[in-house]
């Protein structure tokens, strides 16, 4: 397995991440993505909505605020439900999620006894269960945990008071189910059809981190499926194994080996408190086996709840037997930043050319790739080479992303396209003034063909897909 040091290094040497505000020291677990790393995510999200919207008749896509009013967030329970047990050491004041500390399978046998003890019977419990503290090692220096909302707080208006707090969105889908009745009314869909949305998300995390896997600011590709009332429950199973599925192929799309996924059926007891089911697809990080995306069955939780909030009808309407009801929820979520970083941790290939010789090369599916074709001419002091080279490149830049590259040696240009994972490399050599040939290159193999310039645009898209 690839460790995590390694594609750091890459990232940033080729332009894929940066830590963000790098000049004045950074800020902690924050990050830019640079001119490789935003090619990346968006063919990400626009191949992802060409599947999930483009692709099918059931789904309509929405652009939702940031900023909502904070009776949203009430209704939703994250106001009171959407928090972390934290706690903090007398001596340091560093501050620890308890769960990550003594495990998920400890702190759920536990937390009710927290919930209901004294502050005395709080102390001793948490001193035998974290006898010293993590960061600077004192003993008995960990008090009681105490709930820590995740939502990143504001204010709207000029005073800063009780009245103007509101937040930043920890999440995408309330966006989506406060407008369930607009999208209905403007869209004409009849249930079960879907909304999907890809943005930003916020959440106050106390510890993030493993790079990009867990930030306080990141983006979010999701579905709210809805559904009818289901009558049993094979009803709602069976439209859940059909996004289980889809989410499944978006993986191999991905260029993933599936066998580095694994499916957790989340136990009732961890269970989020609008799921009745949810899946977790855990990719093989090089840090370990972590959550990738998310699969819940929502049941009918928040249009009843944003209905009983607002005093708005969020029901639907059959339209042939009139009657009304609250459609049930299936929802899929895909976090765009460990997608990118399972494909990275994927893609990312160290090769021995030779005895002295170690290639580093990024081996995304070709739709993927940032860049997919360079154009390098051999010399750079050749006018007649850097002349057809040139107009070789604005041809293939009306369907391509290319870079054009003409300085170092020709060996270390293909290796800067390796590490940024191009798949083809095209050389206008001095036989190219003669011929009307060039050489490309495949970036996978090292393999290097002659083709005629008039037949090359052809031949580049039909490899490419190939890729």
């Amino acid at each position: 397995m690839t460790s995590i040091d390694k594609i750091i290094s890459l990232c940033k040497r080729r332009g894929f991440i940066f830590p963000s505000s790098d000049i004045y020291g950074g800020l902690a677990n924050s990050w830019d993505f640079g001119p490789m790393g935003v090619e990346l995510k968006n063919n990400i999200k626009s191949e992802w909505w060409k599947i999930f919207v483009h692709s099918r008749n059931d789904m309509v896509g929405l652009d939702s605020a940031i900023i909502m009013n904070p009776k949203v967030w009430e209704s939703s329970g994250h106001t009171k439900g959407f928090s972390d047990p934290l706690v903090e050491c007398k001596k340091c004041h560093r501050r620890f999620r308890v769960d990550h500390i003594v495990g998920d399978d400890v702190w759920n046998k536990v937390k009710d006894f927290f919930e209901e003890a004294s502050n005395e019977d709080k102390e001793k419990k948490i001193k035998e269960m974290i006898p010293e503290c993590p960061e600077c090692k004192e003993k008995e220096s960990i008090m009681a945990p105490r709930n820590f909302n995740l939502m990143l707080k504001t204010f709207l208006g000029v005073v800063e008071d009780k009245t103007s707090i509101t937040y930043l969105r920890p999440e995408t889908a309330q966006g989506m189910f406060v407008n369930f009745k607009n999208i209905l009314d403007s869209s004409r869909k009849q249930v079960p059809f879907g909304m999907a949305q890809i943005g930003k998300a916020f959440r106050n995390e106390i510890t993030p981190g493993n790079y990009i896997f867990r930030t306080r600011e990141f983006e979010q590709m999701e579905i709210e499926y809805f559904i009818p009332v289901p009558k049993d429950d094979k009803e709602w199973q069976d439209h859940f194994e059909h996004w289980r599925k889809q989410m499944a192929q978006w993986i191999t799309h991905l260029g993933i080996d599936y066998s580095h996924i694994h499916e957790l059926d989340v136990p009732k007891e961890d269970l989020a408190h609008y799921s009745k089911k949810t899946i977790d697809f855990e990719y093989e990080f090089p840090f370990g086996l972590s959550e990738l995306y998310g699969l819940a069955y929502r049941t009918d939780f928040d249009l009843k709840n944003h209905e009983n909030g607002s005093g708005e009808n969020m029901k639907f309407r059959d339209p042939e037997s009139g009657e009304e009801y609250w459609p049930h929820v299936i929802e899929p979520t895909f976090g765009i930043e460990r997608t990118l970083l399972a494909v990275l941790v994927e893609a990312f290939n160290e090769e021995e050319v030779s005895s002295d010789d170690t290639r580093i090369v990024m081996k995304f599916p070709g739709w993927i790739a940032p860049v997919k074709v360079a154009v390098l001419p051999l010399v750079k002091n050749k006018e007649e080479i850097v002349s057809k080279a040139t107009k070789i490149f604005n041809r293939l830049q009306q369907n391509f992303v290319c870079q054009y590259d003409a300085s170092a040696s020709i060996g270390k240009r293909y290796r800067r396209q390796d590490e940024i994972g191009t798949p083809f490399c095209v050389t206008i050599d001095f036989e190219s003034l003669e011929n009307n040939e060039v050489t490309v290159r495949d970036r996978d193999t090292m393999n290097q063909v002659r083709v005629n310039i008039d037949e090359l645009e052809n031949y580049l898209k039909e490899n490419l897909n190939k890729k």
